[in-house]
């Protein structure tokens, strides 16, 4: 389970209107120079830099309240579109997502888990956890080693594909290890490299401006 991420922002004070009051998540710090929210059972902190800055990550939902979060956040967010489609299903997550962008550009994806449910009226709680991180870096067959010698298995072999994504991690929390150049799904955008950290159980992982994991 992805515990803490740690993103960075040029667009501190946007972000903390978006995610505490039009997403109306837990404000559980809150400074000049970085901010963090509850995600469930995860927390997610922006800190402020000088130089623009996106990622993709995602959030776990309950499978059986997609519909209603998608309600819920079509009254909030504009839906990025994939050939005309606003959500997509993963026969091979057995999950359903849907796509939007942050004020800084990031592609935030909701993940409804058909084998998680969530009973009653949909709340914060709706948010179970930070589901992805996308961590871009040039260096993806070392950065991978290293991952997986850090207990984090690839998903579908032993031997990550330098040129395509590459899901690491077990259930449904992984690390989408992806090289710089490769467009975001359900986005524009492409994947770029800028630092971030993360604590994934009880390991810390920390991705330099470079790409490189530092120690």
């Amino acid at each position: 389970m992805i515990k803490s991420a740690t993103l960075y922002t040029d667009k501190l004070k946007a972000m903390k209107r978006f995610y505490g009051n039009l997403l109306e998540l837990d404000m559980i710090e809150s400074t000049d120079e970085h901010f963090t929210i509850r995600i469930g059972e995860s927390l997610l902190t922006f800190k402020h830099t000088e130089q623009p800055a996106y990622y993709h990550y995602a959030i776990n939902i309950p499978g059986n309240q997609f519909s209603m979060m998608k309600y819920w956040v079509q009254d909030r967010v504009t839906f990025n579109r994939e050939e005309g489609r606003d959500e997509v299903y993963f026969p091979s997550f057995d999950a359903d997502s849907m796509y939007f962008e942050d004020p800084a550009g990031n592609v935030v994806e909701l993940i409804g888990r058909r084998k998680r449910d969530l009973f009653g009226d949909l709340t914060k709680e709706s948010f179970l956890n930070i589901s992805e991180i996308g961590v871009v870096t040039p260096y993806v067959a070392e950065v991978g080693d290293l991952l997986q010698d850090m207990g984090l298995p690839l998903r579908s072999g032993t031997d990550v594909n330098p040129d395509d994504l590459n899901f690491l991690g077990r259930g449904d929390t992984y690390i989408v290890l992806v090289p710089p150049g490769r467009r975001w799904y359900f986005s524009k955008k492409v994947s770029e490299t800028y630092p971030l950290e993360l604590t994934w159980k009880d390991a810390k992982i920390s991705l330099d401006a470079d790409g490189k994991l530092e120690s």
